[in-house]
């Protein structure tokens, strides 16, 4: 089992920058890729990013290329999404998510098999 811990999340302005973080622990040997994904009230779960715990290749939802950017610290098991010039609209619920399953895209919540918690992110404008 893994186990996933976000934090980081909370109350931003328009254009100002949040940094998420989500720690991995448990049996984290295994993994491939660690992602995010956000769910806004009343919409369903949506991809953000996601990153190839090896060769650190990266994905992105159109939505948030060049704005936010994703990263790793293999050292720690913890996984990043700084999220520069943020938009009211980007405010969900923010999801981590980890998986043992390789040769994917990882941009889909069925490419998974852990997910954390939550945590809250409210952009103001």
């Amino acid at each position: 089992q893994v186990q996933l811990v976000e934090s980081g999340g909370g109350l931003v302005q328009a254009g100002g920058s949040l940094r998420l973080s989500c720690a991995a622990s448990g049996h984290t040997f295994f993994l491939n890729a660690m992602g995010w994904f956000r769910q806004a009230p009343g919409k369903e779960r949506v991809f953000v990013a996601a990153i190839n715990w090896s060769a650190g290749n990266t994905y992105y939802a159109d939505s948030v290329k060049g704005r936010f950017t994703i990263s790793r610290d293999n050292a720690k098991n913890t996984v990043y999404l700084q999220m520069n010039s943020p938009k009211p609209e980007d405010t969900a619920v923010y999801y981590c998510a980890a998986t043992y399953y390789s040769g994917r895209y990882y941009t889909t919540a069925s490419d998974y098999n852990y997910w954390g918690q939550g945590t809250q992110v409210t952009v103001s404008s």
